[in-house]
Order: C-alpha cells, then structure tokens, then sequence
C-alpha cells in the first residue's frame, strides 16, 4: 500500500480461525486500511489446514499459539512497510475467536513485561507456554467433562440459567477441566489462563489482560447476571482456577496502556490506549451496530445467528453472552460449527471449485427448507460468505425478510475499532448508539423472492417455533 497522509484512527484486530486482520478507522468510521495474514498460505512452517490441527481421534482440534504470535508480528512489519502512521493510533481492541484458550507458563509475566524492541515477539515468548498446542472452538472432546460440571451444579437447565449455557464441549470450563485431567504438571506450572482475545490484548499491554464479560460468557465459568466466576463451576472445572484467569472486566473498560516495545518498535504514541478485547461473536455484533429487533448472520468458518436482547433467558438450546457495548444487556447466540469449511468442501466436490458454478447451483435449486419471519425483522449478514449474492438470496427467501451487509465483511475488526472509540468516549458511560452514529449504514443486498414465504410456510411448520423463540424471546435463547 502506498503511504497515507496522518490520519487520526483506531485500529480493530481480530485473530480468527484462519488469519489475523487489522482494520483502522478514523474518527468519521471510514474504514481507511486493511491487512491480513494467512495462516495456512502465509506460515506453513506451522502444518496447518483451515488454521488447526485436527488430531487422530477426529474429536481434538488445536491450533499453535506461537502460529497466532508470528502472525502479529508479520502484519505489523506489514504496515510498518506500507508506511502506516503507527503515530496516530489513538487506542485498539479487537477479537478473538471464541472459547479457545492459551496457557502462560510460570514465569512468562517477566517475559511480557520486559519485550526487547530490536527482536520479533515470537523469539521472545517461545517458552512463555505451558501448551504450545491450544484447544479451539472446534475441539468437540471434552463431553466427559461437560456432563461432570452439569452434574456438579445440578443439571444441564441449572447450568444454563447460571452461565449461559448448558455445558458444551468446546467451552473453556470443559477444555481445561479436560487438562487438568489428563495432564494436572502442566496445569501446575502454568500461571494465567487466557481466552485469545484476553491473550491477543496481552500481546499488545505487555502484562496479562482480564478476560471481559462478553468473551467470558462462552467459557461455563461465568455467572451472567451477576458478571463474576462461579464458585462451583471453577471449583468442579480444577483447583486455584480463579487465580488462574483473573478477576473478569466489562466489555467497554480500557484495560491500560499500550506496551513500550510498540512504541519503541513500530512508533506507537506512548498514550495509545488498549481497549479490553472481546469474542469474535461479540465484536461482529458491535460492527454491525445491532438494534433490537434485528437479525444478525454472521457466514465464516462458523455460522452464526445471533440478536440483541434485554433480559436473559437462557434455555438448553443456544447460548446467552454479556452484551459486549452495553454491560445491563445481553446477546443470545446460534452457532454451527460447519459453516465457510463445509460450504468449501460442497464447492470443491460438486462445484469443480468454482464459486461462479456453485451459485448457478443455488440458483437451479427450489426453494425449500425452513420458515419465515414478519416483515419487519431485517438481516444483516457478515463474514466471508456474505459476499456471496446468491447464499445472501437463500437468506432473504428462508427468513422473509430483506437482508443487509456492511461494505466490509471485517464486522469483528470494525466492530473492535468502533469498541475502542467507545472506551476512549468512557465506556459504560457513554451509549455506544452515539459513538457510532457516523459508521456507514449497511446497504440492502437482498430481498425476498415473490412466492418464497409460501414455499418455506408449507414445506415446514415447524419452524415457527424457531421464529417464535426469536420474536418473542419469552422462552429462550435460539433452538
């Protein structure tokens, strides 16, 4: 990229499941730089595809923490190559993908805090973990541990109305439940359990970063109403666990100053502030500046649904989360696993691996498939697939509703540079509607077909209990 003209910004990162991305945005919201790396083309030193490691058993899945560190710095020689003004960054947040965790081992903090400018960070931290293999979100091995902790608390329902969730295999309770388990020394000798956003911001305050209400509601570990740990899942999970992972901090807080090897290195502002990170779930929804009312997609390599709500209601189905722009709310959340991995896996077997041939596809297909919902509900849909018309088409038709996009598919950066615009104007006391009043609105991409709200009406009725637990939201979260 060519050099840019000083320009006053905030910069959103999100390390995912397949790269890590960088968005800044200035103070009028205008997206005005973007950059990413690639983990499986950009480090295949590390072996991985789709940016894991799925193990023999079919069940555990991982990804390499250094792969995640590497990453960081090679985006931001990046930038520091295309001439970006590093000066005029006024704060960051940024997301994770979700439920994933990083184990510190005993001694890293002094690593942390004591970064030499003249080295990348990666020769620096590659002994600060205790695991050099992480769990992710796709790791489904753990249901041993998930029924041990609903048990512990009384039930699947009981576990749900305390944090959210019944319990799920790819929950952060579970998986270090699961590693204390089967290997209780490395349990031992690791100092700080991190989330990847709370360890994506630890990399950039060099020190250990709180682990935020939003983000912490994915882990079963979180009483949601009252926003700390629960004793009785961290003491069913592994011992000294609240040690472990710190006191939890809201969404909006600014978790302290940009560390001085950023400054040293890159040219950061010594005032630059680090806004807490976030789930990826959460930050999208921040992106998309969600209104009650409104359906967000997000179409990545999950597939998400998910909806802004003012009152838990957590259920057996679906997931409850801490609004992540405003600390009295909440966000109720659908998640499937399979979501760009298998719509490339459909492409590439039935499609000759030609994105053009699998949407002449969809549009050969009847409609057929699943409900609808008023007229008054729009979607907006994120994520890489929401580029494409055709599967935004599907959308429109299944729910009956007009469906919007953002000009970037990047909701959870933008969604982290809009955060930490927030954190700078003061958090909870500030409404984030107000901060972001100047982001571009979203465009209409689709609208629904003439005829599909009959064809999904009659196919299956069933599904308006699906847009009934939606509308009303007097039973639950999402079925």
């Amino acid at each position: 990229m060519a050099e840019h003209a000083p320009r006053r910004c905030c910069l959103g990162w999100d390390f995912s499941t397949q790269q890590v991305k960088v968005v800044a945005v200035d103070a009028e919201l205008n997206v005005f730089y973007e950059e990413s790396v690639h983990f499986d083309r950009d480090l295949p030193e590390f072996g991985t595809q789709g940016g894991v490691h799925v193990h023999k058993d079919g069940l555990t899945v991982t990804s390499p923490v250094l792969m995640w560190v590497q990453a960081l710095d090679i985006i931001l020689e990046k930038m520091k190559a295309s001439g970006f003004d590093f000066s005029q960054v006024l704060a960051l947040s940024g997301a994770g993908q979700q439920h994933g965790s990083i184990y510190w081992k005993t001694g890293a903090q002094q690593a942390l805090t004591s970064l030499s400018p003249d080295l990348p960070l990666h020769q620096q931290l590659q002994d600060c973990f205790s695991i050099s293999d992480c769990p992710v979100w796709m790791d489904s091995s753990t249901t041993a541990q998930c029924r041990q902790l609903e048990a512990a608390v009384g039930g699947a329902q009981a576990l749900s109305c305390l944090t959210g969730s019944r319990a799920y295999e790819r929950f952060t309770g579970n998986q270090i439940a699961k590693i204390y388990q089967q290997n209780p020394e490395v349990y031992s000798h690791t100092e700080r359990i991190s989330l990847v956003s709370s360890f994506a911001a630890s990399l950039f305050l060099g020190s250990y970063s709180p682990i935020d209400y939003s983000d912490g509601s994915g882990m079963n570990l979180l009483q949601i109403q009252d926003k700390v740990w629960s004793q009785a899942c961290l003491g069913a999970c592994a011992p000294h666990l609240e040690e472990k992972l710190g006191p939890p901090v809201p969404s909006c807080s600014v978790v302290g100053a940009i560390s001085s090897y950023y400054i040293q290195r890159y040219g950061f502002p010594p005032g630059c502030k680090v806004v807490a990170f976030t789930g990826d779930n959460p930050a999208s929804l921040a992106g998309m500046r969600l209104e009650e009312g409104d359906i967000a997609v997000s179409l990545g390599t999950s597939d998400t649904l998910f909806l802004w709500l003012q009152e838990p209601r957590p259920a057996l189905e679906g997931h409850i989360f801490c609004n992540p722009v405003d600390s009295q709310h909440y966000m109720a959340l659908l998640c499937f696993k399979n979501g760009s991995l298998m719509r490339e896996k459909i492409r590439d077997k039935s499609a000759s691996r030609s994105w053009s041939k699998f949407s002449k596809a969809l549009q050969s297909t009847e409609m057929g498939n699943g409900g609808n919902l008023v007229s008054k509900t729009k979607i907006l849909a994120t994520g890489g697939a929401s580029h494409n018309r055709d599967i935004l088409q599907v959308l429109a038709d299944v729910f009956g509703a007009p469906v919007y996009v953002i000009d970037t598919a990047n909701s959870a950066c933008v969604g982290s540079a809009y955060r930490a615009f927030h954190g700078l104007a003061g958090g909870r006391d500030v409404p984030f509607s107000e901060v972001v009043k100047l982001a571009p609105n979203p465009r209409l991409a689709a609208t629904p077909s003439l005829g599909a709200s009959q064809v999904y009406e009659a196919l299956l009725p069933q599904y308006a209990k699906l847009e009934q637990r939606i509308l009303s939201q007097t039973r639950g979260p999402l079925e």
